[in-house]
């Protein structure tokens, strides 16, 4: 099997040496999103919902430039500063899977990239 990049301008731009995905074969390896405008750079910030839906934008963008969409997400991650905050996140992110939803954890970490809330990594398949 063969590794390709996939990257695209609909979502951030990576801030270190990785790239958005990798696909090798049929999987499709998504690195975290955080709630970072690929149009401005800017992020999003003040309410924890629309942080994650622009997680989930970005993610739906990358997806997109796979050829692919949630239906096709077999794992996910969630990464909060603050568990406090998961029915809001959880809220949010289960507007993207009408059924069959993947497998998903979702932990509080000590920090994220950029200082930020919310950051959703993502393994799709076909």
């Amino acid at each position: 099997m063969e590794k390709s990049i996939i990257n695209t301008n609909n979502a951030p731009a990576p801030i270190g040496p990785y790239n958005q995905s990798v696909k090798y074969g049929d999987m499709l390896f998504i690195s975290g999103q955080i709630p970072m405008d690929p149009a401005t750079g800017n992020l999003i910030e003040g309410d924890i919902k629309a942080e994650t839906e622009q997680v989930m934008k970005n993610l739906a963008a990358i997806l997109s430039a796979a050829g692919m969409d949630f239906s096709n997400v077999i794992k996910s991650s969630i990464f909060l500063m603050d568990m406090g905050q998961f029915a809001e996140v959880n809220e949010v992110y289960g507007s993207y899977f009408k059924e069959n939803a993947p497998a998903r954890e979702t932990v509080q970490v000590a920090g994220l990239p950029r200082g930020v809330r919310v950051e959703i990594s993502m393994v799709a398949g076909v």
